[in-house]
């Protein structure tokens, strides 16, 4: 991973300086001001039918390649929030179970990833929005077979479904009352 070299806002090459209790930080001699990094965060979501026994997998972008449901995390949003918007905004769906699965860095977008197992209302895709090109609900086993190969998208789905059948993670209601952002 990289480090940063210059200041986010002003451009000047940025040197190691040590602050208490954080180690050594990138220092802006012109800000005045330690930088830490920036990075965006998003959501993504292993999405089941009501019974459990079939995932979701989209296309989008023009792009023949099924992949899980994403989004960013908008500012002043948490993440369940963000999945229960994107969820809604993409496929038209109601999340009504939710369960964090990982969070994993992904350099290529310079973003931090929120994977979550949710489990939706019901699984009419008569209202997806033009987001997304196609979307297609498969058996699990077959989900696996059809999802991009490699991809963070294939190492989320094996994950949530590994953990699931485990039963180390268990979908809880989701309480919508909670999830919006406080003004």
């Amino acid at each position: 991973m990289s480090t940063m070299t210059h200041c986010y806002e002003c451009g000047t090459k940025l040197i190691p300086r040590e602050l208490e209790g954080e180690g050594i930080i990138p220092y802006c001699p012109h800000c005045q001001a330690y930088r830490f990094p920036i990075f965006s965060t998003a959501m993504s979501t292993t999405l089941l039918s009501p019974d459990r026994k079939k995932a979701l997998l989209i296309q989008q972008y023009g792009r023949n390649r099924n992949v899980l449901v994403a989004g960013y995390v908008n500012k002043g949003e948490n993440a369940e929030h963000a999945v229960v918007r994107e969820v809604q905004e993409e496929v038209g769906l109601k999340v009504v179970q939710m369960a964090f699965v990982k969070s994993t860095y992904f350099a290529p977008s310079n973003t931090l990833m929120l994977h979550f197992l949710t489990v939706v209302e019901d699984d009419d895709l008569s209202h997806m929005t033009a987001e997304v090109d196609k979307a297609q609900w498969y058996p699990l086993e077959q989900a696996k077979e059809a999802v991009l190969t490699p991809s963070l998208a294939q190492r989320f789905l094996f994950t949530a479904l590994q953990k699931l059948e485990r039963g180390e993670i268990v979908p809880v209601d989701v309480n919508t009352e909670n999830l919006w952002p406080v003004e």
